[in-house]
């Protein structure tokens, strides 16, 4: 089925040729005159390759027939991740290249969803946001509570995340896996 190049947005998958592809930035550009273009920062999920794309307003691809399943994170062998299908038991990998950025976040027994298209693994969904355990962080210091200051602090997984000064070794804290910021300490 033919997919307007307009309906387009962030996370959605679509097809040129053999080629699947997520759109993992959308712009509609507006010149003072003519048509609008739709530029796109898209990802190929096989080689994991991030390019550019530009298409006119109005323009037509091919969408992905995708579908989301629920998986569970086991464990990192090399190069690749190690996932479980928690209802059938099967269990498949995907490579460090298909992951990217979201391969930091992993910790074992993660739930996360599954996007696998035409028979074969094509990449994942991470929560909004994860807690983690505070493993290391440099001292506290005083005096400055007057604006907000922030140190290192490395996480449990080897995230290496901005806390507010007050956070100590052992505390549990909330990451935004969407930009890898800090969000709260949990208690």
């Amino acid at each position: 089925m033919a997919l307007n190049v307009n309906e387009l947005r962030n996370g959605t998958f679509f097809k040129e040729g053999s080629t699947i592809f997520q759109v993992l930035l959308y712009e509609h550009v507006k010149t003072g005159r003519g048509s609008g273009n739709i530029k796109l920062k898209v990802r190929n999920v096989r080689s994991g390759a991030v390019l550019e794309k530009s298409f006119i307003t109005g323009a037509r691809v091919d969408e992905a027939d995708v579908e989301k399943k629920k998986a569970q994170f086991l464990y990192k062998d090399g190069d690749s991740f190690n996932f479980m299908d928690p209802q059938t038991f099967e269990q498949f990998s995907l490579s460090s290249s298909v992951l990217g950025e979201q391969a930091k976040y992993l910790v074992d027994g993660l739930e996360i969803t599954l996007v696998v298209g035409e028979g074969e693994a094509l990449g994942l969904e991470l929560p909004m946001s994860l807690v983690y355990e505070v493993a290391e962080t440099g001292p506290g210091e005083r005096g400055n509570t007057v604006s907000n200051v922030y140190k290192e602090a490395i996480l449990d997984n080897g995230l290496v995340v901005k806390v507010p000064m007050f956070l100590k070794a052992g505390e549990k804290v909330k990451v935004d896996t969407r930009t890898g910021t800090y969000i709260e300490r949990v208690k």
